[in-house]
């Protein structure tokens, strides 16, 4: 229940398994979220398996770490992190959106208490974020918040609303990561709205705002210790992730939903094998 402090191959293997389980999880229906869960994978992998405290097999655990996940539809990565952490059983993975199973596309209350907000309405993570550092800082708790947004979600007003909140009420037990990989629903995000500078515009807010390589786990794990060691400040992370990452032919492709044959699973998976 303690930050493990693991070392950085054994989480680069992790993020490499949760890369695997992307893969596959796509594959079975052919098109979903997948370039964002390989982007994505090494800061999960450095969350949930070195910086997050919590409890796999207790999640209402009172002293665990509190992870949002804004960007509710990139469950893929979710739903494979909460499997590699012994918090579900693998096999919970081959019912990924299957009619039925509480896996849906985005996540929600129905995974049960694994899951702390419901995000479907992008823009509303950071909000809910906010209110939980309240919280638990008037409860005086060692617990701290972490809320994962997608680039795209900075074109919401309520994040902004919210990032004026944190800076105003000091919450330097909050901890903001932004994804960013340029990548929205309708393109390129800077052909629908430039949004940089990112992280002046959140230091004008009053948070500690750092900008790093988002597939860097050395990088991301000394940017959550010195957000860790800021006091009266939240913090947040710009980290620049490539959509694909992990796998060279899929690196860099731009396609909000991604389509991937059989064929192009198993070359991945073999990328994926031949890196481990």
């Amino acid at each position: 229940m303690t930050r493990t402090n693991k070392p950085l191959a054994q989480l680069k293997t992790s993020a490499t398994r949760l890369r695997r389980h992307v893969v596959q999880m796509i594959a079975r229906i052919r098109v979903g979220y997948l370039l964002q869960g390989l982007g994505a994978a090494d800061i999960f992998a450095t969350l949930y398996f070195d910086e997050l405290r919590h409890s796999p097999t207790d999640p209402c655990w009172e002293g665990r770490d509190r992870l949002v996940l804004s960007a509710a539809h990139n469950t893929a990565l979710l739903y494979a992190t909460f499997a590699e952490a012994g918090a579900i059983p693998l096999e919970a993975l081959e019912t990924y959106t299957c009619d039925g199973s509480p896996f849906e596309v985005n996540a929600s209350e129905r995974v049960g208490t694994l899951v702390e907000a419901t995000c479907g309405s992008l823009g509303q993570g950071l909000s809910v974020a906010v209110g939980m550092a309240l919280s638990l800082r008037r409860r005086k708790s060692a617990s701290r918040v972490y809320v994962v947004l997608g680039d795209g979600e900075l074109q919401e007003g309520q994040v902004w609303e919210a990032a004026l909140c944190a800076g105003g009420y000091r919450l330097d037990n909050l901890c903001l990561i932004v994804d960013r990989n340029y990548m929205q629903v309708d393109g390129h995000t800077d052909k629908v709205l430039t949004m940089d500078p990112i992280d002046q515009k959140f230091a004008a807010f009053g948070w500690r705002a750092l900008v790093l390589d988002g597939n860097d786990i050395s990088a991301l794990s000394s940017a959550f210790d010195l957000a860790r060691a800021t006091v009266g400040q939240p913090t947040m992370i710009v980290a620049n992730t490539t959509p694909g990452a992990g796998i060279e032919f899929l690196a860099g492709q731009l396609a909000h939903v991604a389509y991937i044959s059989a064929d192009e699973a198993a070359r991945a998976l073999k990328a994926l094998e031949d890196a481990a």
